[in-house]
């Protein structure tokens, strides 16, 4: 599982579209806690390209990841450089896995974090 979690926040951090969506079980649902919607793999994926338009130097810092039976926990701070500026987000992660692929992820972060590294 920790191989699993490691190959997907280094595919999420480079930005690697096809890597992300080979972990994606087809029909898996991503869930933010800021717009409580369940995104699709290929609307993740948006999301993902739309993330590296607006950083660079995509990292995933001081992870701390707790395996369970059916996935994974892990809390991170992602940082990068918006528009010069620091990023610094605080984040968790809730993932299910299941025959080796993501079935469903619901992240938790601050928006108001991000609003302020964009401005």
């Amino acid at each position: 599982m920790n191989q699993l979690a490691d190959r997907f926040v280094a595919a999420v951090a480079a930005g690697d579209v096809a890597t992300v969506t080979s972990i994606y079980a087809d029909d898996a649902t991503i869930w933010h806690n800021f717009d409580q919607i369940d995104q699709t793999p290929s609307e993740n994926v948006k999301t993902l390209i739309g993330l590296h338009r607006a950083l660079t130097n995509v990292r995933y810092e001081d992870i701390r990841r707790t395996i369970v039976d059916d996935g994974f926990y892990q809390q991170h701070v992602l940082r990068g450089t918006a528009r010069n500026a620091e990023l610094e987000l605080p984040a968790a992660l809730r993932v299910y896995v299941s025959n080796g692929r993501i079935t469903r992820l619901e992240e938790y972060l601050d928006t108001a974090q991000v609003a302020a590294a964009m401005r």
